[in-house]
């Protein structure tokens, strides 16, 4: 498989036995078996067909801000789609963006050219594809508010174009990640607006962030989903669990939402902290907490 992967993206872009705690934000988490970053859409569609061919286990990741590896490892190939995938072009009042494009970028990139509307996604530490897999949102905005479109490797190995009415999105759902597609881009609809109002709205929505979530410390942000009615963060907190460790992984004491890499914590720890949590809020309340946090 080496060799395959080798012949499509260049030695340089493949790795064997990569430690996964370099490549998510929970800094932690076993070896991935092979580790492939492609440099194009074509690359990143020849890499997934050389896989399904072969039949070997496959995972896409972005900026690996909502994963969690396993410390055993995963026995597959890990395809990293970052910035060797990452184009921006701006259209009218329109801005089609490449999968592996940082949000932060997209965000600074619709405030250059005046538009707004995508304010809320400035401080998520996520990528295109994840964002859209998972309608990624904060502060009252959603990635179903802007997304016009999305290109997508589909079940078959072909690039298919889905209109926004057709990616039933949900609270962190959408059909992406029911029918497991790989994002490859997007286009999201915008509105003029003013360089300083737009500033001004992302200056206090990060102002919150650091004034609310322990950014000082490896997470994966909100560990687990809101579940209806409630707070997850706030049932954690009723629950006695502020600051509750498991070895080097910690219920946030500055956000109870957030577990964190407190110190030097295993993936095994982390893993072990949500159960105890979710057991300890079932318990206590009755209430199912779902993680957010993607465990492979």
């Amino acid at each position: 498989m080496f060799d395959i992967l080798k012949s499509i993206v260049g030695e340089q872009y493949v790795c064997e036995n990569e430690p996964m705690g370099k490549h998510c934000t929970f800094r932690c988490g076993g070896n991935a078996k092979y580790y492939v970053k492609p440099g194009s859409i074509n690359e990143l569609t020849d890499v997934i067909k050389a896989c399904k061919k072969q039949e070997y286990p496959y995972m896409v990741i972005g900026n690996g801000s909502n994963i969690l590896i396993k410390d055993e490892g995963y026995d597959g190939v890990i395809i990293e789609v970052n910035n060797r995938i990452s184009s921006i072009d701006i259209i009218g009042d329109e801005i089609v963006a490449d999968a592996g494009a940082k949000l932060s970028s997209v965000a600074m990139a619709a405030y250059e050219s005046d538009l707004g509307g995508f304010e809320f996604a400035h401080g998520i530490p996520g990528n295109v594809g994840g964002a859209i897999v998972m309608n990624a949102g904060a502060y009252g905005g959603e990635m179903k508010d802007v997304v016009k479109w999305v290109k997508v490797l589909n079940e078959s190995g072909e690039i298919e174009t889905i209109n926004a009415g057709d990616l039933e999105f949900g609270y962190r759902t959408s059909a992406i990640m029911k029918r497991n597609l790989v994002v490859l881009q997007m286009c999201i609809k915008l509105f003029l607006s003013s360089g300083e109002e737009i500033s001004t709205i992302m200056q206090m929505f990060m102002q919150k962030r650091k004034a609310k979530q322990p950014l000082e410390y490896p997470s994966a942000g909100s560990t687990f989903k809101r579940p209806e009615g409630y707070f997850a963060g706030k049932l954690i907190e009723d629950a006695g669990l502020r600051g509750y460790r498991v070895g080097g992984a910690m219920v946030s004491e500055k956000h109870c939402g957030f577990v964190i890499n407190y110190d030097n914590a295993t993936a095994t720890d982390i893993i072990n902290l949500m159960e105890d949590v979710k057991n300890k809020v079932k318990e206590q309340f009755g209430v199912e907490l779902e993680p957010e946090v993607k465990i492979i």
